[in-house]
């Protein structure tokens, strides 16, 4: 069997860089088609924060190490883990 040439990496940079330089017809009978999509697109979401919540929330998250966004990010899965759990 021969190995093949393509790129095993989910980053979108380095898929682009490799067909910037490749033709897509010289791996047609190694492709296959997919029916569920190959990246999954994330929505950003604004929330707006008085000045000295947003400070707060600052400090929260330097203290645990990660980022603002992260730190919401986590309360918000958080919250929709338990309302799963409790609707299901």
């Amino acid at each position: 069997m021969k190995k093949s040439n393509l790129p095993n990496t989910d980053s979108i940079e380095n898929l682009a860089e490799f067909w910037d330089t490749h033709d897509l017809t010289d791996f047609e009978d190694e492709l296959e088609e997919v029916a569920e999509p190959a990246f999954v697109r994330s929505i950003a979401i604004k929330v707006h924060f008085e000045s000295d919540e947003a400070e707060v929330v600052q400090q929260m998250a330097q203290a645990s190490g990660v980022s603002g966004e992260q730190l919401i990010r986590s309360w918000v899965l958080e919250k929709l883990a338990r309302n799963a759990v409790a609707s299901g």
